[in-house]
């Protein structure tokens, strides 16, 4: 499987026919990701343009329900569903948010798990039998989030837990630098501080979007808008600290022109292109 390197994009129906259309797209991007929950057993024309995309770039994979932190069992039928999907298209890289989104049923939407060492061991023995069902390392990613869950017992802060998850697991970071902006915001803490904690040596790739200013203290992760300059500068300092990482620009609704995509995917190549000049 060809290694992960560049500057990639999240695929997305919404676009995907005005992207077909672009002149010399492999030129202009390296790699693509998708939620592989929206493509397992899709048929038809949507089928077929999708094999066209694998045939032609490389893919990574970022699952949206495999609710890790749920009290619930793991759903085995979909990990062989995705694995079966992840074999069936040559891709050797899957993540999964640092979550919880489901109980007895799906809750649709991201909730944080909470930060105490009880969490830290049943997180990272669920994580260890994911990548024993799937025979790859996955990468879970940290999260954006807006309330705290309550912990008994050993209680820890956000970094110790991250860390203490991935160090258990033996799994990969998928490290989020809009998640840590957002939350930097929302939480009143130092976003640099906070990416100098994170195991960036454990790093598989980046993720970069845009959010939606609510308030001057409340910000959220829609992946609607455009790259704002803070993130931007987050992301650099992320490459001088841990190498220019492969980076997937993310981008769920409000979609704008795919040439204003592209921008933003060029923007990640000439970022990762002045790290490497860098000390």
């Amino acid at each position: 499987m060809t290694a992960l390197t560049g500057a990639g994009l999240g695929l997305r129906r919404g676009f995907m026919r005005a992207l077909d259309r672009e002149q010399a797209l492999e030129s202009r991007v390296d790699f693509m990701e998708v939620a592989p929950e929206n493509w397992i057993d899709v048929g038809g024309r949507f089928a077929r343009l999708f094999r066209s995309y694998t045939e032609r770039f490389p893919f990574v994979c970022h699952g949206l329900s495999l609710s890790l932190g749920s009290p619930a069992p793991l759903d085995q039928e979909f990990l062989r569903a995705v694995k079966r999907f992840l074999d069936e298209h040559g891709i050797g890289v899957y993540t999964e948010h640092l979550s919880a989104c489901s109980d007895t049923g799906h809750l649709y939407d991201l909730m944080p798990i909470p930060f105490s060492g009880d969490a830290v061991r049943y997180v990272a023995d669920r994580i260890r039998r994911v990548q024993d069902a799937l025979e790859r390392r996955i990468a879970v990613e940290n999260i954006s989030y807006y309330a705290t869950p309550a912990v008994s017992g050993e209680e820890l802060t956000e970094l110790e837990f991250i860390n203490a998850v991935v160090e258990e697991a033996d799994c990969q970071l998928l490290l989020d630098v809009n998640n840590i902006y957002v939350n930097s915001i929302n939480f009143g803490y130092d976003p640099s501080a906070f990416l100098h904690g994170l195991p960036g040596h454990r790093a598989a790739y980046v993720h970069v979007a845009g959010h939606y200013r609510e308030a001057e203290d409340l910000r959220i992760d829609t992946h609607a808008a455009a790259v704002v300059d803070p993130v931007w500068r987050l992301l650099e300092e992320a490459y001088r600290l841990y190498g220019p990482l492969p980076t997937v620009l993310e981008r769920d609704f409000n979609f704008p022109p795919v040439e204003s995509l592209l921008a933003e995917v060029a923007k990640i190549r000439d970022t990762q292109a002045a790290a490497h000049g860098s000390p």
